[in-house]
């Protein structure tokens, strides 16, 4: 697909949770979001924002409310499972445990990614040429898990558990890739590597991205592309002309014209001062 074209469209999408009871909430509320090829965003913005539901949206978790629709690659998926749009969609998590599998090989969890959203019947057995995949691709990662097939994943630790998630949500080539707070769990010296990492992918592969994050220095830094939610809705979106040069003061600046309310958010500014 030919960069600045339209890769995912959002219109009127909304989500409300517990509808109809004391505990209603609208996660996200008549959201319209344009995602070009290669394009890298970052979104940001305070708990109970929509950020994790607006990739449960786009990944098939659940679907919008009546009226919204979702397409990728010019087709229709409001309405597909998330099994469904696994060859199109796919997701590396906050959790290094979730995605993979502790019991089963580094070589097998890779065998079952590359054949993500496939009818996997017997094809899962990895031949020669399937295996040297693995290591070059493995070898980018310079953990040395190219030499490590044979390992259980349950014994790699988190760094390296997270980079293999991110191999396996790479490896089928999928359309849109969804970083969901992949390193919030990793110690500060092994979340910027795999942050890192993450960024050589994806340049690599010129793989269409969105990355929730809840540090501002990240998603001034990394992409071309920042969204910035509260209560639902996206009321900030910069592309990468007027990101470059932008600090951190100047996206609360942004926040608060754009949402007529005081930024009062300190998890996310901790964030910046413990990173």
């Amino acid at each position: 697909m030919i960069k600045n074209q339209s890769l995912a469209k959002l219109r009127k999408v909304s989500k409300v949770f517990l509808r109809g009871s004391v505990d209603e909430v609208t996660a996200l509320d008549n959201v319209k979001l344009n995602v070009n090829a290669e394009d890298f965003i970052t979104v940001i913005g305070s708990n109970g924002a929509g950020k994790t539901t607006l990739l449960n949206i786009i990944a098939g978790v659940y679907p919008p409310e009546k009226g919204g629709k979702i397409t990728i690659n010019g087709r229709d998926v409001t309405r597909l499972s998330e099994h469904k749009r696994a060859r199109s969609v796919s997701r590396v998590y906050q959790d290094p445990h979730t995605g993979t599998a502790s019991k089963m090989t580094i070589e097998e969890n890779l065998s079952l990614a590359i054949l993500r959203g496939q009818s996997r019947g017997f094809r899962i057995a990895t031949n020669n040429k399937r295996r040297e995949l693995f290591r070059s691709t493995l070898a980018l990662l310079g953990l040395g898990l190219e030499n490590r097939l044979s390992a259980l994943v349950g014994t790699l630790s988190g760094g390296q558990r997270q980079s293999l998630a991110l191999v396996m949500a790479t490896i089928s080539k999928p359309s849109l890739l969804l970083l969901d707070e992949h390193v919030a769990t990793l110690d500060p010296k092994t979340n910027q590597i795999v942050l890192e990492l993450s960024e050589m992918i994806v340049q690599k592969e010129k793989m269409t991205t969105i990355m929730v994050t809840h540090n501002m220095e990240h998603a001034l830094h990394f992409g071309n592309r920042l969204i910035m939610m509260n209560k639902g809705k996206i009321l900030v979106d910069i592309h990468q002309k007027k990101k470059s040069g932008l600090s951190v003061n100047d996206l609360v600046v942004a926040f608060e014209n754009a949402s007529g309310e005081r930024f009062t958010d300190d998890s996310i500014m901790l964030q910046n001062i413990d990173s």
